[in-house]
């Protein structure tokens, strides 16, 4: 974990209502030394200001390694489909800040957020928050503001620290347990664990996504009280009969059987929405729930964007993810398809790892710098991705749309040309594409 900052001067003014988003993105990225500063201190001042009492409103907190996002989605759509008001809080954003902050499945527009912006600066007086910190709470106000009855409201990083956990949860959501942010949250299962763990509440309902919690996880539940319902202890995911595409889940205590569509998102993530839905509100019909995720769709997440060649983008950053889209590809992939893999990363990820867990599918590999904060170039990325790389390298282009270009050139009809490695790099994708 970093350690505690020293507030900075505060030397720039803040826009005001009548400035543009950009101005305020701009200035939340100047107003603290660090990107990432866990904690819930600061928050927690700034947050009794703005709000006297905790809102008189139903909170779902969805933290996890991966699978938070499409979580999120399906329980934001579902709840929306049982007549509730939703809002949802994501992060991080693909192209637009707008993205992070929704009300019934609809981006708020700018000038929504720049008010909300604004109440958070006159709040926070001299204490200072991280871009994250402060959006957190600007999403508040705005959820606040607008009468929305149940927040969905995604874990940044981690769970214990995260600024979402001021906030308690009725439902908590765990997705899953993997090696990520290990400078912040540790290098084992169990350590991260016990952060994830962070978001539970004594007594109150919880559910774990994956097949495998760490014991930190388990030990953290029993010790609140906590009833973990989890795949197999709770409720059961099946494959759907004659290899027919799809799944189906059934709860322990209901009878019910609901179909999972299959979407091209994690299976346990749509899974654990469904339980959450069937938890929340036990009136929403089978039917209605397949109506709901019959179309649900998360940019970035297994997005198709062309065909012919198909070309899919996926946010997935880390070896657990790196693991299910390689899995997922094999699903999807034909014979005599070749898999032709744009890869981007950013210098704090275990590029080894991600390489190393997608070799076994791919054909060809197109490097790309990214130019970000944190990007790697690509001497590092080569020198990093090529010790595992099974398969033959292209070289390593400076932006993604010339990797992109390169691909294509080479890519036959019948080909898939995968964009994956990080939020940047789909980004840069979706940019050139569409």
């Amino acid at each position: 974990m970093s350690p505690p900052s020293e507030p900075p001067a505060r030397s720039l003014s803040a826009p005001g209502r009548s400035a543009s988003l950009d101005d305020w993105l701009g200035y939340l990225e100047s107003i603290h030394p660090a990107e990432i500063d866990l904690g819930l201190d600061r928050v927690l001042v700034v947050f009794r200001r703005l709000f006297r009492t905790n809102p008189q409103v139903r909170i779902v907190t969805v933290g996890g390694t991966n699978g938070k996002g499409s979580t999120v989605v399906a329980l934001e759509k579902l709840l929306a489909s049982a007549g509730r008001t939703v809002g949802a809080y994501t992060s991080p954003h693909l192209q637009r800040y707008n993205e992070r902050v929704r009300i019934n499945g609809t981006e708020v527009c700018d000038q929504t957020l720049v008010d909300a912006f604004d109440t958070v600066e006159a709040a926070r007086g001299s204490t200072t928050l991280t871009y994250f910190e402060f959006g957190t709470l600007a999403a508040f106000v705005v959820f606040s503001e607008s009468g929305v009855e149940d927040w969905v409201l995604e874990v940044g990083l981690g769970g214990r620290l995260d600024a979402v956990n001021v906030l308690d949860a009725d439902l908590a959501i765990i997705t899953s347990v993997d090696i990520d942010h290990v400078s912040f949250l540790g290098d084992n299962r169990e350590s991260i664990g016990f952060e994830k763990a962070g978001i539970l509440r004594p007594n109150r309902p919880a559910i774990f996504a994956d097949v495998d919690p760490p014991r930190s996880v388990l030990q953290q539940a029993k010790a609140q009280g906590v009833r973990l319902l989890r795949p197999g202890d709770g409720y059961q995911i099946a494959q759907s009969a004659d290899n027919r595409p799809g799944s189906w889940l059934q709860i322990d205590d209901d009878p019910t059987v609901i179909s999972l569509p299959d979407l091209g998102l994690p299976v346990q993530s749509l899974a654990a929405a469904v339980v959450a839905i069937r938890r929340l509100e036990p009136g929403l019909s089978e039917e209605v729930i397949a109506e709901a995720l019959g179309d649900l769709i998360l940019p970035g997440r297994f997005e198709q964007l062309r065909r012919e060649p198909l070309i899919i983008a996926d946010v997935g950053h880390n070896p657990h993810a790196a693991r299910w889209l390689c899995s997922r590809i094999g699903a999807v992939r034909q014979p005599g398809q070749r898999l032709l893999a744009i890869y981007g990363a950013l210098a704090d990820k275990d590029v080894e790892g991600v390489v190393g867990a997608m070799s076994g599918q791919v054909d060809q590999w197109f490097f790309t710098a990214l130019d970000v904060p944190r990007g790697l170039n690509c001497s590092e990325l080569t020198q990093r991705a090529g010790v595992v790389a099974e398969a033959g390298i292209c070289g390593c282009s400076g932006s993604v749309q010339e990797a992109l270009c390169a691909a294509l050139a080479m890519a036959r009809e019948n080909d898939i040309v995968l964009i994956f490695g990080s939020f940047f790099t789909v980004a840069a994708a979706r940019d050139a594409l569409l």
